[in-house]
């Protein structure tokens, strides 16, 4: 079931550090277009959209001259912010989610709640520091900044891997499934949410 009003969030972003424009759909196609300046985030970005069925736009810099990390916490802080946005009062969705996704010798594992409770367990051991110019340990990072600004509670595991790449992009695909599913319309919901207390 379509929502009669589409749910899409928009969000801008500019410091010292970074200048990033973030828009998301959540009723989309599983498109993503933009750039960072970072390629394997963005292949990154590109999964997360394709696999969550979600239209993703990011678009702008940051000063990846001096570290990547500005750069991937504010795209995960405006991406929160757009799915807080998008989300709106909550009313009506599935709320909870999870996905298990392998890839290859990896496997890993997402359980969501769209809470408005923010909290990310997050349980990886990545084998190298570097994919291209993305530092491995940033996915963290990113994911705790969407869990802040989006009020979610996300339990993120990499159960096993081998390939640091395959690790990486089984954990966002995972969340990705997982979002897709705690956000769809639930038409047996009633456009109520899903709470003994009325409100998420």
């Amino acid at each position: 079931m379509t929502p009669v009003q589409p749910r899409i969030g928009e969000v801008e972003r500019k410091t010292k550090e970074t200048d990033l424009r973030v828009r998301v759909n959540l009723d989309g196609e599983g498109r993503f277009e933009g750039g960072v300046g970072i390629p394997f985030f963005e292949h990154m970005l590109d999964s997360l959209a394709r696999h969550g069925r979600i239209d993703l736009t990011v678009q702008g810099k940051g000063d990846v001259r001096v570290d990547p990390h500005h750069t991937v916490e504010d795209v995960g802080i405006c991406l929160g912010q757009a799915l807080a946005k998008a989300l709106g009062d909550r009313a009506g969705i599935a709320r909870y989610g999870e996905a298990r996704v392998p890839m290859e010798e990896a496997l890993a594992e997402a359980i969501l709640d769209i809470c408005n409770r923010p909290f990310l367990r997050f349980e990886a051991e990545l084998t190298r520091e570097k994919l291209g110019d993305y530092d491995v340990e940033l996915t963290e990072d990113f994911f705790r900044a969407v869990c802040a600004n989006a009020g979610l509670t996300l339990h993120l595991r990499a159960i096993y891997g081998r390939n640091a790449h395959h690790v990486t992009e089984a954990l966002f695909k995972a969340f990705a499934r997982a979002l897709g599913e705690a956000a769809r319309i639930d038409p047996r919901s009633e456009g109520k949410p899903l709470s003994t207390k009325g409100v998420l």
